[in-house]
């Protein structure tokens, strides 16, 4: 997230909380497309991790970006820590280890999202090639420990590092080592959004294993496939993963608003100073429980809509509930994974039919179940058995599923290509039956002889 909520406006009752996530419908010709995807700096020279200040740093990459795009600065204690473009144009931000993030504006077309993605990384390929620096699209780091990695400078993050260790072994892992492509979709109405999220519940894992681009930790083979999809298993589940509610038959908005305020909070922030609120849920804040780490120079800080914003913004289930859905499963990786992840969410959810068919094949799919699949999936990826048969073939059928869904919208391109053209890689995983991940340690143990370093070419931008 490039940019913390400021609204001031006191939060009256719980009804004004659900109200919040439920401003988010909207009719079906308004819906669009947001991805944001993230991707390891690195220095060619050495290929070790980009820190934040330095005259080739990431503070100076962000400079030279400002510079060239004219976006505004955001800035944290007096450091630039990302920019924010004119309204619905999109940000760049940091994640803790260093993580250059685009999140792409709302668009309507997976067209747009790729030629987005394509300006964005050519913008930065003239800015960091100078610097001596590439950018590495994976999942999670393959060489740096976590002492080597990076720490950038932002004060929602000193928070977050504080808390992780209390409730989780592997929180500083997923912030510091780890990268994501996601999607961000709209919903029409509460019947649309539990559709939609009951859909990217069950299949989230399907995504991590289609995905699946982390099988290198430290220099070395780390025996999965999705490495970090295992790290979510362990950093905060208080906060993330699935989530029980989801799947009942009459879930809403207001169960969700439910499970959200019983999650500690991790700050609130007033006139840019963050206060640190790990000590006390959402709820606790509501009810008056103000401990002393969140009373400013005028007394305690009272609960404000600002602060609901940004305590969404640090739950972590697999599907995230703003208002907007966010689809969260899968790991980063090369250029076209940026274009064939919203496509595949797209052409799930964004076509009635394909929606349809996709509900009706994972309706009966228990929480039990789906949690056993996310439990296997970051080791055996397509292999992981369901059922009678596989994932793969789970993924199979999805991915066909998207494709009608994709071809039905029939979007087109200035050469007449329809959407369905970014669904190629995931195409090429079904057909080969193994993932990008085994992919590499083919390559690893074979032409690359047990080295990483070609690694760094092979998958830079």
């Amino acid at each position: 997230m490039a940019r913390d909520t400021t609204d001031l406006t006191e939060i009256a009752d719980l009804n004004e909380l659900v109200g919040h996530i439920a401003e988010g419908e909207k009719p079906a010709e308004a819906f669009r497309i947001g991805t944001e995807h993230e991707k390891f700096p690195f220095y060619t020279a050495d290929l070790s991790p980009v820190p934040y200040e330095g005259e080739r740093g990431i503070r100076a990459l962000l400079d030279g970006m400002q510079a060239l795009s004219g976006w505004e600065a955001i800035v944290d204690d007096g450091r630039i820590i990302g920019l924010a473009g004119a309204a619905g144009a999109g940000a760049i931000s940091l994640e803790p280890g260093g993580q250059f993030e685009l999140s792409g504006a709302p668009v309507e077309t997976l067209h747009e999202t790729c030629r987005e993605s394509n300006a964005h990384l050519a913008d930065l390929r003239d800015v960091a090639e100078p610097l001596g620096i590439r950018f590495l699209g994976l999942g999670a780091s393959p060489v740096w420990t976590l002492e080597e990695t990076p720490v950038m400078p932002k004060s929602r993050y000193e928070i977050m590092a504080r808390y992780m260790p209390k409730v989780g072994t592997r929180g500083l892992d997923m912030m510091f080592r780890t990268s994501t492509i996601q999607v961000n979709l709209d919903f029409s109405s509460e019947r649309d959004m539990r559709r939609k999220m009951q859909v990217g519940m069950r299949l989230q894992a399907v995504a991590s294993a289609l995905f699946a681009n982390s099988p290198f930790t430290e220099g070395r083979p780390n025996g999965l496939v999705s490495w970090r999809s295992d790290v979510w298993s362990d950093v905060d589940n208080r906060r993330s993963g699935l989530l029980p509610c989801a799947f009942e038959e009459s879930f809403g908005y207001r169960d969700y608003v439910e499970w959200a305020l019983d999650v500690p909070m991790y700050f609130a922030m007033r006139d840019g100073r963050y206060f640190d609120a790990t000590d006390i849920t959402f709820r606790q804040f509501l009810d008056g429980a103000v401990p002393a780490t969140l009373r400013g120079r005028a007394g305690p800080l009272v609960p404000n809509h600002g602060d609901w914003a940004n305590h969404l913004s640090t739950l972590f289930p697999d599907v995230r509930l703003k208002r907007f859905l966010e689809m969260r499963g899968a790991d980063g990786g090369p250029w076209r994974g940026i274009c064939a992840l919203p496509a595949f969410w797209t052409g799930l959810l964004y076509d009635e039919a394909a929606l349809d068919e996709i509900e009706s094949t994972t309706r009966d799919w228990s929480f039990e179940e789906v949690s056993a699949l996310r439990r296997e999936v970051p080791r055996l990826g397509l292999a992981t058995p369901f059922r009678e048969g596989t994932v793969l073939a789970i993924a199979r059928r999805a991915v066909a599923i998207s494709r009608e869904g994709l071809a039905r919208r029939a979007r087109l391109n200035a050469a007449g290509e329809d959407e369905t053209i970014f669904l190629q890689p995931l195409e090429d995983v079904v057909a080969r039956g193994h993932t990008v991940a085994e992919d590499l340690l083919r390559l690893y143990e074979g032409p690359w002889g047990g080295r990483l370093e070609p690694l760094f070419r092979h998958m830079a931008y």
